[in-house]
């Protein structure tokens, strides 16, 4: 049995999978802790793997003290920077144990990551690409992780292709083109009932190319979450790993 613990349990995403590691037959709940608990009470003696789940502006300091504890850390917190991940890989360079494990996600929902990967292939033969990320009004960053994370994969896979710029002749702007991630356009969209959606477009001269992923509720995420604590559990993934498609067979 994988014995873990949750960091953020009472929070939308930590309360679900608070739910899926008791419903999993080869997991057990640890401990549950949330804002204002003592996190220096997760150790090894407890605790296989950590799950974070809570807001950016604690999630560096939460899994730099659960690497200090020697402890292996499942993130989906988003919000993560290159400078924030440099941190994290310093910290691991001097953790208590030599195969300790981070994992840190930008989603965790299946049609998310595969859209991602997708979005990487067709980047090449395409002139231009943009993303439309849309959330409920509640999220507290914009863009998304898994916005930022895809432009970042599509502006990877046209440099490798060759291509230049995304052809844009705008010349007022106002902050309507989105913000722009190495060269690709992103827009955020908050709108009451809505929960994780991103929509990818490409296009040359007469066609395009949508590819849409839609997350209708939080449960849509726990399988990839379990699957991140399995892997880290089984070992065999020493140091930092960024991205659920790590785990896949892609």
């Amino acid at each position: 049995m994988v014995r873990v613990s949750v960091i953020g349990a009472k929070g939308r995403m930590g309360s679900h999978v608070v739910d899926a590691v008791k419903g999993a037959d080869d997991m057990e709940l640890a401990l549950t802790l949330d804002a204002g608990d003592d996190l220096t009470a997760v150790s090894p003696a407890n605790t296989d793997v950590a799950v974070e789940f809570t807001v950016p502006s604690v999630s560096l300091d939460n899994v730099l003290a659960l690497i200090g504890q020697g402890v292996d850390v499942v993130v989906g917190t988003t919000g993560w920077t290159e400078e924030k991940l440099t941190k994290v890989r310093e910290a691991l360079s001097a953790a208590p144990r030599d195969d300790q494990a981070v994992f840190i996600a930008p989603n965790f929902a299946i049609s998310a990551v595969l859209a991602d990967h997708f979005a990487t292939v067709a980047a090449r033969y395409f002139e231009s690409a943009e993303v439309i990320e849309l959330h409920h009004p509640t999220k507290v960053d914009a863009p998304s992780g898994t916005a930022f994370h895809t432009a970042q994969g599509i502006a990877a896979a046209r440099r490798a292709a060759g291509l230049g710029p995304v052809p844009d002749a705008t010349e007022t702007d106002g902050g309507s083109r989105g913000q722009v991630v190495d060269g690709i356009h992103v827009h955020a969209v908050r709108l009451r009932g809505l929960n994780a959606h991103e929509e990818i477009l490409f296009g040359n001269a007469g066609e395009q190319l949508t590819i849409r992923a839609d997350s209708f509720d939080r449960t849509s995420f726990m399988p990839g979450v379990l699957l991140a604590v399995r892997k880290l559990a089984e070992g065999g993934h020493t140091g930092l790993t960024i991205g659920l498609d790590r785990f896949l067979d892609l």
